[in-house]
């Protein structure tokens, strides 16, 4: 059995992800916390203490001089990225760098003090997994076995959310070879023909040429999308006519002249038809007006 020993005391986001990696490797491995440097040393494992990074004898803190480790993007790791970078293509394969993007350095970022994103709105910020983790803690625990019990209730939360977006990054990963094949074959780069919904923002966004995507919707009907100007942003580049707004399903057929047209979105952005040769059609006009 697998000894992983991390901090005592009052606990952080970083290392309840980590803990909840390593015990997707070793369900059976039993946790430790504790500073003292002689339980840290017998340990297997040791996540966020013992002030030392080294892959090859299992010791994943990033507290020490000089931190542990950088990435390109300029952003530390804290022990969740340390742990990840060892163990994330054994659990994830090709949804690992996915995992790093999405999850993991979101985590390791705030952690190492760096912000990441910058509030829109005075006094208004996004719920975040960092804020549902520390749910788990009240301002007044300060008993070390109620801290523990918070703790270890933490780890399983996270075990769940790593193991869904493990799956989902799997399948988007998958998903995007597949988008990136269809986009390579395509005649007419700017409107592409999905058959199936894939993945298809993070591999369309940076190309010039794709301006919409159609696709099918799991309500039953057909969708048409325009591709954003930059993956994770609202700004499309280019949008549906203004005419299009508002209007029902039968005063829509008649302004675009697509018989089963649907809906169009007040932002623009999405208009749908019950069929994929409406859809089409509707991403035609569109990208013609």
């Amino acid at each position: 059995m697998k000894t992983i020993v991390t901090h005592s005391g009052m606990f952080h986001i970083d290392e309840v992800f980590a803990v909840a990696t390593v015990l997707l490797v070793y369900p059976d491995a039993k946790v430790i916390r504790s500073r003292d440097m002689e339980v840290i040393k017998a340990a297997d494992i040791a996540i966020d203490v013992g002030m030392e990074y080294d892959s090859e004898s299992l010791r994943f803190d990033h507290h020490q001089e000089g931190g542990a480790d950088v990435r390109p993007n300029g952003i530390p790791y804290a022990s969740f990225g340390l742990v990840w970078r060892e163990y994330g293509f054994r659990l994830a394969r090709d949804g690992k760098d996915i995992i790093e993007e999405k999850l993991v350095i979101p985590i390791d970022g705030p952690d190492n003090g760096v912000s990441i994103y910058e509030p829109k709105f005075e006094g208004i910020e996004p719920y975040t997994i960092r804020d549902f983790i520390y749910s788990f803690l009240s301002y007044d625990d300060r008993s070390e076995n109620r801290i523990n019990e918070a703790f270890m209730s933490a780890v399983e939360q996270a075990k769940g959310v790593l193991e869904r977006e493990i799956t989902k990054a799997e399948e988007r990963a998958i998903g995007m070879k597949e988008v990136r094949k269809i986009y390579d074959s395509a005649v007419d780069k700017r409107i592409i023909v999905l058959d199936k919904d894939l993945p298809w923002e993070p591999v369309l966004a940076p190309t010039p040429e794709a301006m919409f995507v159609v696709y099918p919707r799991k309500e039953g009907n057909w969708g048409t999308k325009g591709v954003p100007v930059k993956n994770f942003g609202f700004e499309r580049k280019k949008l549906f006519p203004y005419a299009w707004v508002g209007k029902s399903a039968k005063e829509l057929a008649k302004v675009t002249g697509v018989p089963d047209a649907c809906f169009c979105h007040n932002g623009r952005f999405i208009t749908t038809a019950n069929s994929k040769e409406g859809a089409m059609k509707l991403a035609e006009i569109a990208l013609n007006a």
